[in-house]
């Protein structure tokens, strides 16, 4: 029997670095009961291969605290089991938010939470190998949707698309506050890893057979993943094919369009005009503005204030005819982007007082202006893919800018390009002439883009640097300039 070494690791006899033991605390059965849950779940991410040891030992963990023993079946989804345990759904809402108090959590409640926990990440994040059917991605979709919960987000916020846009902190309860997590760190890195393992579930199915098959195509939830798919393999669809993947882009785009209407509904637009009169009605009556000026009319003896003068708010806003160009690069890297500004666009092009064209650039260039009020129309005539080269966009984006000062240029791309110093050269010039220029990195759900550093630098000297991140900062931009 060999002696332990003075910090109670092992020693080795091949010269390595001895390697300290798992820390187990018999005071805490509580802890040890955790430790083996999430165990479990790391050896079940890694092999999907069972470990006798760790499932029974799970097992009766799980059935010890009162949880039923289909959280540790990889094929039930969080779905099944919600249906038939109807009070678990509201322990998976917010179960991974943090708590404001670390150390004073119920040990015994954070064994229960450990395998709530372990039941969601592993359905996500263990999505093996092979062909994916319809069932299959709807059911991921599904467990996505319990773990953006979990996180106290909507379903689909991390993921982008139908869920209110991602970045909008909300608590479980959906009022946002204390204990929601910071999403402006969550989403940078959950999100478009979520994306990701969708993205590669979508290209493991067999798509063009599962839409010539009416009952699998209608079991399919649209989102971005699978729109990029569509839009990409659309010209090789026909009959029945092309009608259910033409239905899924536009559930899609009305989905989306939704969200975004509400979001340019609620962003400030414009500044008052005061070279019209306020018009002198009761609801326009300024409160604080008469009293305030009213305040030499009080009254001591009477304690009675006499108004002899009213006073009403300017509630008139500006509405010069603005011009917006959106120029969207729709290579393979800018898919997100493009869906998205593509119904941005068609948006703003139903306001009144607003001319927007849409260009949409690889190596050549497309003019959508025709189309812009139908963004279903406008994706089926994009050809995502393709090498890129922004000159052939400013060819056909410059003759629009007819008066600067009340033009506004949207470049939406990552700027990698093949002529970098004659385009910009004429970006520069765009912003010289007085209109103005907003070159956008990424304007995607989950906020994360990749943009040229010699560009984004320029910009920046330019005194016009590059705007990434959500889409509301580009609804506040142009409803601003807009207004």
């Amino acid at each position: 029997m060999t002696d332990s070494t003075a910090d109670g690791t092992e020693p080795t006899t091949d010269g390595t670095e001895p390697v300290a033991p798992i820390a187990a605390s018999a005071d805490d059965p509580n802890e040890n009961r955790r430790q083996v849950l999430y165990w479990r779940l790391l050896a079940r991410l890694f092999d999907p291969e069972e470990q006798a040891a760790l499932e029974s030992a799970s097992v009766a963990v799980v059935e010890d605290i009162g949880l039923p023993a289909e959280l540790l079946d990889p094929r039930a989804s969080v779905d099944s089991i919600v249906q038939r345990h109807p009070d678990l759904a509201t322990e998976f809402d917010g179960l991974m938010v943090p708590e404001a108090d670390e150390d004073g959590r119920d040990r015994a409640a954070e064994v229960r939470r450990a395998a709530m926990v372990s039941k969601v990440l592993l359905n996500v994040l263990a999505t093996g190998s092979g062909a994916v059917s319809a069932g299959q991605l709807a059911g991921w979709q599904s467990d996505a949707g319990w773990l953006e919960r979990a996180l106290g987000c909507r379903p689909g916020q991390l993921r982008g698309g139908r869920g209110g846009g991602a970045g909008t902190g909300v608590s479980p309860t959906g009022t946002g506050g204390a204990g929601t997590p910071d999403l402006g760190t969550l989403i940078p890195e959950i999100g478009p890893e979520l994306a990701a393992i969708e993205a590669d579930l979508v290209k493991r199915m067999q798509l063009r057979e599962v839409l010539a098959d009416p009952a699998l195509a209608a079991r399919l939830t649209p989102s971005m993943s699978l729109i990029e798919q569509l839009l990409r393999d659309k010209d090789n669809l026909s009959g029945v094919a092309l009608a259910n993947a033409k239905a899924l882009i536009r559930r899609f785009v009305d989905e989306v369009a939704e969200v975004l209407r509400t979001q340019v509904a609620k962003a400030s637009v414009g500044t008052l005009d005061r070279s019209i009169p306020p018009k002198r009605v009761y609801r326009n009556l300024d409160l604080d503005r008469t009293i305030w000026k009213n305040l030499t009319n009080w009254s001591p003896e009477e304690e009675r204030l006499y108004v002899d003068r009213l006073f009403y708010r300017h509630t008139v806003r500006k509405t010069t005819p603005s011009r917006l160009i959106v120029v969207v690069d729709q290579s393979g890297s800018m898919v997100d982007s493009m869906v998205n500004c593509t119904i941005l666009a068609s948006i703003f092009a139903g306001l009144p007082k607003v001319d927007v064209h849409l260009i949409a650039y690889d190596t050549q260039a497309l003019d959508l202006t025709p189309w812009v009020h139908d963004p279903f129309e406008t994706l089926l005539r994009t050809n995502l893919g393709g090498g890129t080269d922004g000159t052939v966009a400013m060819a056909l984006a410059q003759p629009k800018i007819a008066e600067p000062r009340n033009t506004v240029v949207v470049w939406i791309s990552d700027f990698y390009e093949w002529h970098t110093d004659p385009l910009f050269e004429s970006m520069a010039a765009i912003h010289r002439s007085g209109a103005k220029f907003i070159p956008v990195g990424s304007v995607t759900s989950s906020g994360r883009a990749s943009v040229n550093p010699w560009f984004r630098e320029r910009f920046k000297d330019l005194g016009t640097p590059v705007l990434s991140g959500h889409i509301r900062k580009l609804v506040h931009e142009l409803k601003t300039f807009l207004g």
